[in-house]
């Protein structure tokens, strides 16, 4: 909207006035005034007639004046004058739309000549008029007509789209001007098309589809822009087309525009090969003759390039291309691990990320040294194993094995069954058990990549040691005969060891369930069971948080009965691992 403005008669020439975002200009009657549509050009006459000359015309963005009593510009009286707007301008597909006026005193809405809204009267408040009509697709003229008689003047008048869905049905005109252009150094498509001239446009929908097959129903992006860069395009030699089609507010869409064709570069390299071997190979006289490395058939691919590193993750060097799906290695040295890749070329010269890593080694037959300095120290919980670091640099694991003596006391074996594996940084390890006085014996071997065992494979012996149990067991027995039987649990937290049980209607029914239940815990420093919890009827779990970590902790459970006395306590043991 643009309020009419006093000029003075100084101005000789158009004045242009910035105005909250509005653009006004204004020039004498007598100038010619264009104004680019959809702004109103705005027409002021001295009578109600709309007769002869203009007193002023200007450009008017909106429609959307109150002069009150005042003239609205110099050079018009304050009663009797009219003002006519009128706009040409691209409907688009047309449709239905509102038209909403409202007005003191008249008002007069045409469109292309015929008048949609009729308001033509002296009034003394503001009159307001509704109206749904549809408007035909193109271009088309409005013409607005108001008119003041006497008293106050305003008046205010808006055309918009309806957008309902339910009431919308008309699709959108296809868009115009589509063009599709394709950077071969970027591998990108670029597509522009005109602006639609379609008053409810939401925005764009573009598609592509690949040469000889069809559009499908999921555009590749919609957008309000009027262009798009597409980088998803496979730099496949392959050809594309593109169509943009308009959609409204409603959800309609409209056809799509011309197919525009872009034909991609080659820049797709083969699959990536998979390594399927990696080994020595023997020539026939029984002398190395290097490390083999072998991989799978790549489609299109004309080449292979072999790359070598020190380590997994080193620098790969390329030592070789074949056409074939082979490389023997000749010069790779015994008793080293080396690493490969392997890449696949096509025709044109792309080439494919490489493989993942494969491990190669020519056979050493070399087994690490046997562990020393083993040291086994019986403890509250099992035993603590430590030992020297092992010097091999090509260790895998080390593997603990418990068992007994076997043979006489002048020469006994300790024969004994693996019981865990342990890092190649760690030289320590800390084995649970119920801790009751046997004897037993631990031996730990060291095992390096190629799966060569000191124990296996060394003609040294490997030492074991010997060692007896702690022997931890309560003093004072627990008796037989409790209705009640109970589980203890090792901690794995810092939820301490788990205690449960089940008789005397712990946790269930029972014809003679117990008041309440007892819980003890065995204190070597007094050599008794002292009581830790008194839980009520029908528990059936506690969970003992003061427990020692590291140790081997003995129970007992009574069930308090109703006479006030103890039944015969259920008694069971856990061995919970220290803390690190």
């Amino acid at each position: 909207m643009n309020p009419a403005k006093r000029t003075t008669a100084a101005a000789a020439a158009t004045v242009v006035l910035a105005t909250a975002g509005t653009l006004l200009s204004t020039a004498p009657a007598s100038a010619a005034v264009s104004c680019a549509s959809p702004v109103f050009k705005r027409q002021f006459f001295a009578n109600t007639s709309f007769s002869g000359t203009p007193k002023e015309t200007d450009c008017d963005t909106a429609i959307d004046q109150n002069w009150g009593t005042n003239a609205p510009v110099t050079g018009l009286p304050k009663d009797n004058f009219t003002v006519r707007w009128t706009v040409t301008r691209d409907f688009g597909s047309g449709g239905p739309f509102t038209f909403t006026a409202s007005t003191q005193d008249g008002i007069r809405v045409y469109l292309d000549s015929s008048r949609k809204v009729d308001l033509w009267k002296n009034v003394s408040t503001t009159a307001k008029k509704t109206v749904d009509l549809t408007v035909p697709a193109g271009r088309h003229t409005l013409r607005i007509d108001y008119v003041n008689w006497t008293g106050a003047a305003n008046v205010k008048f808006t055309y918009t789209p309806r957008t309902s869905a339910t009431v919308d049905k008309v699709k959108p005109l296809a868009p115009t001007g589509a063009k599709a252009t394709y950077d071969t150094t970027t591998g990108k498509a670029k597509l522009t098309w005109s602006k639609s001239p379609e008053m409810d446009l939401s925005g764009y929908r573009v598609y592509r589809r690949l040469k000889g097959a069809s559009f499908g129903s999921t555009p590749l992006t919609t957008t309000t822009s009027t262009t798009y860069t597409d980088s998803t395009l496979p730099v496949t030699g392959a050809g594309y087309y593109y169509e943009v089609r308009a959609v409204d507010k409603a959800g309609n869409e409209s056809a799509g525009t011309a197919d525009q064709a872009v034909t991609t570069v080659d820049r797709v390299a083969p699959g990536v090969p998979t390594i399927t071997t990696a080994t020595g190979e023997v020539t026939p006289t029984g002398s190395t003759g290097g490390l083999r490395v072998g991989w799978n058939k790549v489609t299109d691919a004309a080449t292979y390039r072999v790359y070598r590193a020190a380590s997994e993750n080193g620098t790969y060097t390329r030592i070789a291309t074949t056409d074939q799906l082979s490389h023997l290695d000749a010069s790779a040295a015994e008793s080293t691990t080396y690493y490969y890749r392997v890449s696949a070329l096509d025709a044109a010269g792309n080439e494919s990320a490489r493989s993942v890593p494969q491990r190669g080694r020519i056979w050493d037959n070399d087994p690490p040294p046997v562990v020393t300095g083993l040291s086994v120290t019986p403890t509250e919980y099992g035993f603590r194993l430590a030992w020297d670091k092992s010097p091999a640099e090509d260790l895998r694991y080390y593997t603990i094995h418990k068992g007994e003596l076997v043979g006489d006391e002048d020469e006994q074996v300790c024969y004994g069954s693996l019981v865990e594996y342990v890092s190649p940084d760690e030289t320590s390890f800390s084995y649970t058990t119920h801790p009751d006085g046997d004897e037993v014996c631990f031996f730990v071997d060291a095992v390096d990549d190629d799966g060569n065992s000191a124990m296996k494979w060394s003609d040294d012996l490997v030492p074991a040691v010997a060692v007896t149990e702690l022997d931890t067991t309560p003093s004072v027995p627990t008796p037989e005969g409790s209705p009640l039987n109970l589980t203890a649990s090792p901690a794995e937290g810092d939820e301490g060891n788990q205690l449960s049980w089940t008789g005397l209607g712990a946790g269930e029914e029972s014809p003679e369930p117990a008041k309440g239940f007892r819980i003890y815990r065995w204190n070597p420093a007094t050599s008794a069971y002292e009581r830790i919890a008194d839980l009520g009827a029908g528990a059936f779990e506690y969970f003992d948080t003061g427990a020692k970590r590291g140790t081997t902790s003995y129970y007992w459970v009574t069930g308090v009965l109703a006479d006030g006395t103890e039944s015969v306590p259920a008694g069971d043991w856990t061995v919970t691992a220290p803390v690190g």
